[in-house]
């Protein structure tokens, strides 16, 4: 018989709003899932989630493991048999340059993570989602034609194509497909793109974490 729980997958839960969305649903009864390519911030997060009587199963992957990946959804379906919330926190941010001087390398990981491995984990875990009757979250980030995010941009506005485009063909069969907007929050991510900004100013992924379960709990 399957485990009878309430479980959510996190990509890129070792920092960030990652790691912030996986402690509020911790809170809020679900079994973590935790997928990052950092150990050590993953065992950070299952600390915090043992803290408040979270259950939790840390995944340390790379999304662009398509293997791996597959490894991980029949692991979930042979267990539980369904998931109940996919939130897709993970991302490459490529250094900022110039769009004459991207380097491949750069190139390459920005496609292979924020679009492919996107695309991938898309087609392995919605029919799980769709077994529980669930949702699958996905984050905007507009920075397309800012200067020198050629890169992070491109590759983030071919993500958000392809939300878009499973909104629009699970509208009437499911699951329940969100791309959510969150304010500027003060993570290692955003001062990397702008180094010596007043972060106080910032939303801290905690408390943005809290606000988008709204729309994403309702």
């Amino acid at each position: 018989m399957k485990e009878q729980t309430k479980l959510a997958l996190v990509t890129g839960a070792s920092r960030g709003l990652g790691y912030a969305m996986a402690l509020e649903l911790g809170k809020r009864g679900y079994h973590i899932m935790a997928l990052a390519r950092s150990q050590g911030g993953l065992e950070e997060l299952a600390d915090a989630l043992d803290a408040i009587g979270a259950p939790s199963t840390l995944v340390p992957l790379d999304l662009s493991d398509d293997m791996g990946v597959q490894r991980m959804c029949l692991a979930i379906h042979e267990r539980w048999g369904k998931l109940d919330l996919l939130v897709h926190c993970a991302v490459h941010a490529a250094p900022l340059s110039p769009v004459s001087h991207v380097g491949e390398k750069d190139l390459d990981r920005s496609i292979a993570v924020n679009i492919r491995a996107t695309q991938r984990l898309m087609g392995m875990a919605e029919s799980l989602v769709r077994a529980a009757s669930g949702t699958m979250v996905y984050f905007r980030d507009d920075m397309g034609g800012h200067k020198f995010q050629s890169t992070y941009g491109m590759s983030k506005a071919a993500q958000a194509a392809l939300v878009e485009t499973q909104i629009a063909e699970s509208a009437e069969i499911g699951p329940r497909v969100l791309h959510l907007s969150p304010k500027p929050m003060a993570t290692a991510t955003r001062a990397r793109f702008y180094p010596g900004e007043d972060r106080g100013k910032l939303a801290s992924p905690a408390d943005e974490a809290a606000r988008l379960m709204a729309e994403i709990l309702p």
